[in-house]
């Protein structure tokens, strides 16, 4: 006889389904990681039996889980225990003492690597750090500095450590500044590609492989703790397969995977894209693994010569002429495998000539129930997403535009950025469209960001960039990170939703995601992250049901045990003083840096908060007779 007793219980929350049939639920029951029951407590805790784990959600707001359709997860993981994060960092000078407290704790030959994930535009500042002020922090020890995929910055001991000189010529499409004699002077610029930038980076030492698994699982555990329980990963430059995969592989097999992952292979030879396709159509089979490391096709990229750029400071590049007929080979063997594929596209000129090779194609042999779609399109034209409906493919959007649209709006003007890319009117016209990260580079991992900046059109600088008509009520926004992502890995009806028989994978937010001021969704976290079932996360009142906990960063020196991930979390009152609360960052925001207080430098919001009868601001003194009043 069938025991249908539920696993766990989680009642007595207030679940936003996004099951049209049934809206609201206050409980789930969970068995075998998935629903069995979505309802009232009353109905739902009938259900349990004396082994049922049962847990309270104390009248907190409940979401499904959410699931970035593009980001780097496998290679971001290999890569985070070494990784300063600026991701979320409001203060240039926050993220330099960041660097300097880093560095005073890295042993040679070891380096300190800040890769991506923000923005210049972030910081009150509004600009990135001199070389100089580098090189006084970090004299002796190597500096990489990645700021998206325009530039990266060196200090001299990078420079020598990766042995650049006045003879070092720069690969093709990149560039070496120098100075009057020739010299390098440590800016790398992607111009108009970024190889000179993974070119220099993979120079840097790498981890073991045990410290690679403990950097896989901090990596997937902050995931967890911005409420993500699934990725589509979109694979890599330099990143191998199976090699690269390995530490995921043994994850798996331990049963300790907390984000749910399909990953997409990404060609990995120039010149060599349909030998790698034909191999790996002949070696893995679609869809192989199960709900929590499974194959999902081809791409983001097939060939190199379809590969625009997103770098929004240089000119639009032309893809080569021999574009079509290397996408077309490469398109021919994956459709007659039936494998769905994915295409790194940013500029509608891209995306109207890969069109033209995927029309071409389905001529011959249908394209018919393969889920291929682009991602990025930021400025894709109403012709080239009516094509894409015609062929019955997708649209993957990420938040990039969040990072660099002051760049675009310098080149290309405020009319053009208008719909960057246009969100309402694809899913007006009916195609599938989800959301996502691109992280971890040109783009931080944070999902709030994303759904924020659909929400409000702002850019992280503060930037408006779309008007009213194009922006995105909360409900749709969280259906692009959630039911509308499952098209994208193949698992409508499986996954997505609160509902009965799918994947049980939900979050609650630190805050009511519905009620929220605008400002501040960017700055929400989730409180308990459930993932088939299992509580994955948990902090606070939560904290003790935490299935989940991990041993410190492995090494020793990790910058992850000082300041654990986005905004520098885990130092609340040093490096993310200004980061995690929206008071603290309007406040020194607000007051750029011409008014900061003997005391408290910009720290106004700690003294206007404070509980001291000072703490008057009309007060003589104002707050704990400060200067902090004067603002």
């Amino acid at each position: 006889m069938t025991d249908h007793t539920p696993d766990a219980v989680f009642h007595n929350g207030r679940f936003t389904t996004l099951n049209r049939a049934q809206p609201t639920a206050t409980a789930v029951a969970v068995k075998d990681g998935r629903f069995i029951a979505v309802g009232s407590d009353t109905e739902v805790l009938a259900l349990a039996g004396s082994g049922t784990r049962r847990i309270d959600l104390q009248r907190r707001s409940v979401l499904p889980g959410l699931f970035d359709n593009h980001t780097h997860v496998v290679r971001g993981g290999l890569n985070y225990n070494m990784e300063l994060r600026w991701d979320g960092v409001r203060s240039l000078a926050d993220a330099l003492d960041m660097l300097k407290r880093q560095v005073a704790i890295t042993p040679a030959p070891q380096w300190v690597r800040v890769v991506g994930g923000f923005t210049e535009h972030q910081f009150v500042e509004k600009r990135l750090p001199t070389l100089a002020e580098i090189n006084a922090i970090a004299p002796d020890t190597p500096v990489f500095l990645l700021h998206l995929y325009d530039r990266a910055l060196l200090n001299g001991a990078a420079l020598r450590a990766v042995g650049y000189t006045r003879d070092t010529q720069a690969p093709p499409g990149g560039e070496i500044v120098r100075d009057a004699a020739g010299n390098p002077t440590g800016l790398l610029l992607a111009k108009p590609n970024a190889t000179i930038l993974y070119a220099t980076l993979a120079k840097g030492p790498k981890l073991p492989l045990d410290y690679q698994i403990s950097s896989t699982r901090h990596f997937m555990r902050e995931l967890n703790r911005l409420g993500v329980t699934g990725v589509i990963d979109a694979g890599g430059g330099n990143q191998n397969y199976p090699e690269d995969y390995e530490v995921i592989q043994k994850l798996a097999e331990a049963n300790q995977i907390t984000v749910r992952l399909a990953y997409n292979l990404f060609t990995q030879k120039p010149q060599q894209e349909k030998e790698d396709f034909l191999k790996w159509t002949s070696s893995v089979k679609y869809k192989q693994g199960d709900d929590y490391f499974r194959h999902n096709g081809a791409g983001e990229m097939l060939v190199y010569s379809a590969a625009d750029f997103e770098d929004f400071r240089v000119e639009r590049p032309d893809m080569p002429p021999q574009m079509e007929g290397e996408l077309e080979e490469v398109v021919r063997v994956l459709v007659q495998n039936q494998w769905p594929w994915r295409l790194h596209a940013t500029y509608d000129e891209t995306i109207s000539r890969a069109l033209d090779v995927f029309e071409k194609v389905h001529r011959d042999t249908p394209l018919t129930g393969i889920h291929w779609f682009f991602d990025h399109a930021e400025t894709i034209s109403d012709r080239s997403i009516d094509r894409i409906a015609a062929l019955g493919g997708g649209i993957a959007v990420q938040h990039r535009m969040a990072y660099q649209g002051e760049y675009f709006l310098e080149r290309y003007g405020a009319k053009a950025a208008e719909a960057t890319p246009p969100i309402k009117r694809i899913l007006d016209k009916g195609v599938k469209v989800s959301a996502g990260t691109d992280a971890t580079r040109v783009a931080s991992y944070n999902p709030w960001v994303s759904l924020a900046w659909m929400i409000t059109g702002k850019t992280l600088g503060g930037t408006q960039l779309y008007p009213q008509r194009n922006l995105l009520d909360r409900e749709t926004a969280l259906r692009m990170w959630t039911e509308n992502v499952a098209w994208f890995s193949n698992e409508e009806g499986r996954r997505g939703r609160i509902a009965v028989g799918q994947l049980a994978d939900f979050i609650v937010p630190s805050k009511d995601y519905f009620s929220v001021p605008e400002d501040e969704i960017s700055f929400l976290t989730s409180l308990l992250t459930v993932v088939g079932g299992r509580v994955v996360y948990g902090e606070g009142e939560f904290a003790p049901h935490d299935d989940n906990p991990l041993p410190p960063a492995m090494p020793d020196w990790s910058p992850v045990r000082s300041f654990k991930g986005y905004a520098a979390w885990g130092d609340p009152e040093g490096a993310g003083r200004h980061s995690l609360h929206p008071a603290r960052y309007q406040a020194v925001s607000s007051c750029g840096c011409a008014s900061a207080c003997g005391l408290h430098g910009h720290d106004h919001a700690s003294a206007w908060g404070s509980a001291a009868p000072a703490s008057d601001l009309k007060g003589f003194f104002g707050a704990l007779g400060c200067s902090c009043w004067a603002v």
